[in-house]
């Protein structure tokens, strides 16, 4: 069993362990509460006899009435209401008198005591009955919303536990991109540093000028992917940056270094939209919606980037022409690992939600799309 087997085992083991000892608790609960339910039943059944012995006329000889009466006045929790041969409420035992004054009420008080419990019949003689309907006590009325407390805790320890180890499994999730991301900019950077020393020494042998801008240009591209993957995991410098010569600039990067199959355009308010942004993790964003634009479009199609401006956000539209997605694709896309490509690792739009989200605390999401017609994509962040 490998490290992640074990902490999914561990998470279940705990989820269902916690799951077994509250049923327990609700099965011991349950029989408690209908043992507690039956103890009243045969109290209220001998209040129920010193009653008829009280009414019946002539009252039985052996009678005890002090023995009577101490029985009666004993019960000083249970609610009760005696009715006599033809329903009609003849008196009642612990409730609120000013309960009964509204007969409406009072038959709703009567019918609730009905649903309660069976009631206790009393024999007076002669065919002559009376009904005696009682409650649950305080303490039985408790009772009964203690399994549901119980099962809430239950669930809010189960919540805790699923958050807790989702939260972990995240935080190791974001440690190993940002380690190796780190590393990917160590790596690159060594060849790097001598490729600029090559071309220094090109520059002094006189080669083609045209050459050496061509690599300069390559070089810089690579000192602007190793800057950019050196920031990952680490707080990103922001600066207050307008939006639309941001986007401008990497839209005239990736226009004049993609395919003249793509029919590029842009529209833009003039002006100045202040934010705050860090420029490179923002061109990386830019860039990976549109090579993901260009992809959904197999290379032939139209990207429009457009520009729109609310009181406190600034918006950025990328819409295509592609293959589209299905609604419930919408969030999924943005998930690590998730891809539609043969040999992609599903990283790009993570990544993209990762820069705009967590270091620049906008929001990104797909605003619209439609099977065989495109996508549109939206960033928003908020103004200064």
């Amino acid at each position: 069993m490998n490290f992640t087997d074990e902490r999914t085992f561990n998470r279940w083991f705990i989820i269902i362990s916690c799951l077994i000892v509250v049923g327990l608790v609700l099965w011991n609960t349950s029989i408690f509460f209908q043992r507690l339910k039956e103890d009243e039943r045969a109290k209220m059944s001998v209040w129920a006899k010193a009653q008829e012995a009280l009414d019946r006329d002539p009252a039985p000889e052996d009678a005890d009435l002090d023995l009577i009466l101490e029985i009666l006045n004993n019960n000083t929790t249970i609610p009760i209401i005696h009715t006599d041969t033809d329903g009609e409420i003849a008196y009642t035992t612990n409730i609120d008198p000013g309960k009964l004054e509204d007969p409406e009420r009072a038959e709703k008080l009567l019918a609730s005591l009905k649903d309660e419990n069976e009631p206790i019949i009393i024999n007076l003689g002669n065919g002559e009955k009376q009904y005696i309907y009682y409650g649950n006590s305080p303490v039985l009325n408790s009772l009964k919303y203690y399994p549901i407390g119980l099962v809430l805790i239950g669930f809010l320890f189960i919540g805790v536990v699923y958050f807790f180890y989702t939260t972990t499994k995240n935080s190791e999730q974001n440690k190993l991109w940002a380690g190796m991301a780190k590393e990917t900019a160590h790596q690159i950077g060594t060849p790097l540093s001598s490729l600029i020393g090559w071309t220094e020494i090109l520059k002094q042998e006189n080669v083609n000028e045209s050459y050496i801008t061509e690599m300069e240009k390559d070089i810089t591209r690579l000192e602007t992917i190793t800057e950019r993957f050196s920031k990952i995991g680490s707080s990103p410098i922001l600066e207050k940056t307008n939006i639309i010569e941001a986007t401008q600039n990497s839209y005239d990067y990736l226009k004049t270094r993609s395919s003249r199959l793509i029919e590029f355009s842009i529209d833009t308010p003039e002006g100045n939209i202040p934010v705050m942004l860090n420029r490179q993790l923002y061109s990386w964003t830019i860039e990976n919606l549109v090579k993901n634009a260009i992809d959904a479009m197999r290379g032939k199609g139209k990207l429009n980037i457009s520009i729109q401006e609310e009181q406190k956000w600034a918006h950025i539209f990328i819409k295509d022409t592609g293959k589209g997605l299905e609604k419930n694709k919408f969030k999924l896309i943005f998930e690590p690992g998730h891809t539609s490509k043969k040999r992609g690792w599903g990283l790009g739009l993570s990544l993209a939600k990762r820069i705009i989200e967590g270091y620049h605390h906008g929001r990104i999401k797909v605003a619209e799309s439609e099977i065989n017609k495109g996508t549109t994509f939206k960033i928003s962040l908020r103004k200064v």
